[in-house]
């Protein structure tokens, strides 16, 4: 193991919190933020201070029966969920399972020195678990998160970013989350951005047991590493964009999160921008993407009131304010380009 967690800083620590008004200053925060005991009072939390029997008693009540994704792998790859050597795949399945099967396969893993690794990741809590926030939430002033479960044993998922900002909850077991600001891309060694474990790019780097001659680099994101340690009922803020390992420590581990974005929906996915600027404009000649860059500074990153002034309001199309109905005429536009 590398010297990471003598090295890493803790991330800011509040507590008494209200989970039904949490302050606009962490909500917005840029930083991580550990948010200790936020949400101890949940019945669920309560159970999971007795025993794993009592998570899954209290879990059982609000099972839907509905299928769900389940992802296991072998022993041997130690819960750490990633590609297999040559990255054309992956180093786990992918099972159609109940979540009674999850339970019980839970169970029975409990006792074993080295597990296989059982986890389910981001299954919509309203669908598979109905009721479960009656008595098991928190309150996101002025947005309607999207809340998700996470259940499984020991595991490890690779550092990666998500676009929404989240609040998660740890309320069975111990987990780990390592964070890397946004700037560290380039240190942390991405993998292909279009196939990935769980939709969004990871880092290739083994945070736990790093090759630095593969990827030297990766001292300089150790340096601004952060960490969090959640015990049952804390939370942790992410803000979108920092890149976050997660380390799932014990038998039985559930976590709640609440995704929300602080942008419209209708405004899309960044990602998708992304690959289809990789499509039209990377592999242009350099004088030709330089040119470019120049428009997408002009009309994207630097754009000014005055860059447009010139134009009548009515006249100015998609470079008006961004809005519904000019999302919809947009998204339109692009579909008939691509049939």
């Amino acid at each position: 193991m590398s010297g990471l967690v003598n090295l890493m800083r803790q991330i800011c620590e509040v507590s008494n919190i209200d989970p039904n008004g949490i302050p606009d200053e962490i909500l917005s925060s840029k930083e991580p933020v550990l948010l200790k005991n936020l949400v101890g009072h949940w019945p669920l939390v309560e159970a999971a201070k007795k025993s794993d029997s009592d998570i899954i008693s209290y879990l059982r009540e609000f099972d839907a029966q509905k299928p769900l994704t389940a992802m296991t792998g072998s022993p041997e790859i130690g819960g750490r969920i990633f590609y297999n050597e040559d990255l054309s795949g992956f180093n786990f399945d992918y099972r159609r399972v109940s979540l009674e099967e999850v339970f019980q396969r839970l169970v029975e893993c409990s006792g074993m020195a080295n597990p296989p690794m059982i986890y389910v990741g981001s299954t919509n809590i309203d669908n598979w678990l109905p009721g479960f926030r009656d008595r098991n939430d928190i309150f996101v002033q002025n947005q309607e998160p999207l809340a998700s479960l996470w259940i499984g044993n020991q595991s490890r998922v690779a550092p990666h970013y998500d676009f929404p900002t989240n609040i998660a909850c740890s309320v069975a077991g111990r987990r780990r989350f390592t964070f890397f600001p946004p700037e560290q891309l380039e240190n942390l060694y991405v993998g292909p951005i279009d196939f990935s474990p769980a939709g969004q790019p990871i880092s290739l780097v083994d945070i736990l047991n790093p090759d630095y001659a593969k990827f030297p680099k990766y001292k300089n994101a150790e340096d601004a590493a952060l960490f969090a340690d959640l015990e049952i009922g804390d939370a942790v803020l992410v803000p979108s964009m920092w890149w976050h390992h997660v380390e799932a420590k014990d038998n039985l581990n559930v976590l709640v999160n609440y995704w929300w974005r602080t942008t419209p929906n209708y405004m899309g996915s960044p990602l998708n921008v992304l690959q289809h600027a990789i499509l039209g404009l990377r592999d242009l000649p350099n004088d030709q993407r330089e040119i470019w860059s120049n428009l997408f500074d002009y009309y994207v990153f630097n754009q000014r009131d005055e860059n447009i002034s010139h134009i009548p309001k009515d006249a100015r199309g998609a470079l008006n304010p961004m809005n519904e109905v000019i999302a919809s005429k947009i998204k339109n536009v692009l579909s008939d380009k691509f049939q």
